[in-house]
Order: C-alpha cells, then structure tokens, then sequence
C-alpha cells in the first residue's frame, strides 16, 4: 500500500503546489514532436494507443488516488481510467511510477500518455499541459472523536461550538478555519494526516479538517474516529471545489476530448461514478457539478 498523501499531495489539495505544475525542464516543451498527437500520415493518437493495446499512465503512488498494491494499479484515476479507455478501445493500462515533481515533465517528455494521478487543475498547469474535465472534487470534511461528542457538521458548527481545529501544516485548510471567523488559538499545526487523527483520538483537538476523501481513507485504519458529511467551503464568498483530472500532453487534445466523452458518461450517472470510486473513499459529494468546466479553472 502507498503511503498516505505528503507534502506534495497536500500542495495538489490546495492547489497551490509549485512544482508539479509550474516545473518546465529545458528541452522537455519542445520534446513533444508530430508523433505525439498523430503520424505524418495523420494518424491519430487514439487509434495508436488502439492498435498498440495499452495506453502509458503515469502515478505517484499515492493512495487513495494512484497507487500500486502488489501487482495492481488502483486508487481513483486508474479505476476511472481504465473504465474510459476500454470503453474507448484500449484495454490495458501499462503503469510508470514518478516522483509528484516529474509527472508533467515526464508526460512532456513523451515517457506516458497520460497522468493518472488525481492532480488538481490549475492555471499555472494548464500553461504546460491539458486536462480533461473535472473527475472529482474535493470537498471538505471533519475528522472527530467517534459518536461525534460536539455535534460538529461544519464550520460553523465548530465555531460556534468554540472548539478547537486542526490544520495540516501549509495546507489550505487552515485559511478555510480562519476565513469561518475560527480564533488563531483554537487552530492547531500538524505535521502529517496520522498526527491529525491520533491528536483527534487524544482529545487534543476536537477536530481534524481536511478533504472528505482524504479523511475517509484515514480513518480506515483509525476505528475509534468518524467523519462528517463533506462541504464545501467559502474563501472571501467564493466556493472552493479543489476539482482534479487527467492530464495529457500538448498536441493530444482529440484524445482528451475522446476521453472526455467517456468521462461524462460516468459523471452523469451518479450510482455508476460512486460504484466505480467508493472503495477509494469517493462519493456523491465528489462529483463535479455539470457547471464546472476546466476551461473555466485553467483561467483562474
């Protein structure tokens, strides 16, 4: 099993990361040739990967949104991924893992296809890469002590309520705590998600805030915690989705778009998107709503 989201998973969260996205190598823009998204005798870059069988992914290992188990790729993109390329002709998944930093170098390089890793859509990425539509968001949710003693449902509640949060260190997280109107007392820094939950289990704080998909993966292996229904909070009025995708290298839009026929197909049926990704720890809840178009997020 891949250890739990780091540092760098933390900055795909927020969106904030400056190295998986913004990172451009010399060499690596102009590396992408006419191979890339068709031959000279204009073959496209689907019927490729349809004539070769398999299609190049590249994870981070990072549960639960790409990850190897023994053999096995899983987690949230690879499920999904592997649903829309079958439906699309390609029947394997051939996996290559990368460091967070590399995955857009990588994918500019040519070593994959595409990024099957969950990452967040970005202006700063979209600059150096393209994404599909969103396949999830990730709202927010509360870690708390099993039978949730507070009443705690959100935000709100936990102002009100005049408890005590915890943040993850540089994670988004703690502005959402400070812009519900939360003290800077009553917010408490942690290090990493088990240090979250083990301060919840203590009783050290009443709460640990972080993404619902993130929290629910967590308290597998924490039985003595429970998680909130997730939200999505304000920043300055404004709603914070966190939506992530695909991600392909420049020059393959018609793949993109073929991917993102197949990826509608599964976000408009809710009970086929929850089959697919529950075990991961994904929900109604993370289902992009039909308004949010990365168009609109590559703009910022």
């Amino acid at each position: 099993m891949a250890e739990f989201p780091n540092l760098s998973r933390r900055g795909f969260l927020n969106g904030t990361a400056a190295v998986g996205g913004l990172l451009v190598v010399p060499g690596l823009l102009t590396a992408c040739s006419k191979t890339d998204s068709g031959s000279a005798t204009g073959e496209g870059a689907l019927e490729k990967l349809r004539k070769q069988g398999f299609v190049r992914v590249a994870y981070a290992n990072e549960a639960p949104y790409g990850y190897l188990e023994g053999e096995e790729l899983k987690g949230e993109a690879p499920t999904l991924h592997r649903e829309i390329f079958q439906a699309l002709g390609v029947d394997e998944l051939k996996p290559t893992l990368s460091e967070w930093d590399g995955l857009i170098p990588g994918l500019q390089a040519g070593k994959y296809d595409v990024v099957s890793a969950g990452m967040a859509i970005t202006p700063e990425r979209c600059g150096n890469a393209i994404f599909s539509e969103p396949e999830f968001i990730s709202p927010t949710a509360l870690m708390v002590r099993k039978g949730n003693p507070k009443k705690l449902t959100d935000l709100d509640s936990a102002k009100e309520a005049g408890v005590t949060i915890g943040v993850m260190s540089g994670a988004v997280e703690g502005s959402y705590a400070k812009g519900a109107g939360i003290p800077e007392g009553k917010i408490k820094t942690l290090q990493k998600p088990q240090d979250g939950a083990d301060a919840v289990k203590g009783g050290r704080i009443d709460a640990f805030l972080l993404t619902g998909i993130s929290l629910r993966w967590l308290a597998k292996t924490n039985p003595d915690t429970e998680v909130t229904e997730a939200f999505v909070p304000k920043l300055d009025g404004k709603e914070q989705f966190s939506p992530g995708g695909a991600v392909f290298r420049k020059g393959n839009e018609d793949l993109r778009d073929s991917f993102n026929r197949e990826l509608k197909k599964i976000v408009s049926d809710r009970s086929r998107y929850v089959q697919l990704l529950e075990p991961y720890g994904f929900g109604e809840t993370e289902i992009p709503p039909a308004d949010l178009r990365t168009a609109d997020l590559c703009k910022g």
